[in-house]
């Protein structure tokens, strides 16, 4: 069986964008980014998921000036929110299998996102209220979306704790070999 280097390349080159062109997303990526995220496995095969597709410039403006900590919502051509069942198993990890699929598809086609969280409750339940979220659903974030400036500047440097200090042979401190 032949690796797929193009998945493998994503992973190693993503970055967290948080400007963004003014390009409006096109219907089919958008279709390719909810594809990709309806294929996401779950617990129990529940896909306990739901995505509100967000293109209304007055309503990302209204969303990124309630969330602190992604007031660069209001600058992305559209959004995704992401809420999820409140009786599924384990809703977190569900969420970040399906939010990963969505951002490597979004990497793959140009586009750059970036994970708001909105830890603090007040602002939780005000984007809910905005998007007309039930009380019977989490949400667990809001992915901006747009292209990729040409010129991106401020990237973080991708360092990472050597894979000896993470993976372990057999059990734990004892060393992966290294590379």
């Amino acid at each position: 069986m032949e690796a797929n280097v193009e998945v493998y390349d994503a992973v190693r080159t993503r970055l967290t964008v948080r400007q963004y062109k003014s390009d409006p997303v096109p219907d089919d990526v958008v279709m390719k980014l909810l594809k990709a995220a309806q294929w996401a496995p779950s617990s129990r095969n529940l896909q306990p998921w739901h995505f509100i597709v967000i293109r209304d410039r007055d309503t990302l403006r209204e969303i990124g000036g309630v969330a602190s900590s992604g007031s660069f919502i209001a600058d992305a051509p559209m959004a995704i929110a992401i809420a999820m069942e409140g009786d599924a198993d384990r809703p977190e990890l569900d969420a970040g299998r399906t939010l990963q699929q969505i951002e490597l598809v979004a990497w793959e086609e140009g586009l750059g996102t970036c994970f708001v969280g909105l830890r603090v409750e007040e602002q939780n339940r005000k984007v809910k209220d905005i998007l007309g979220i039930p009380n019977g659903l989490e949400l667990i974030t809001i992915l901006p979306f747009g292209f990729r400036p040409d010129n991106m500047r401020g990237g973080r440097r991708r360092d990472r704790k050597a894979l000896g200090e993470m993976a372990h042979d057999g059990k734990f401190g004892q060393p992966y070999p290294a590379e």
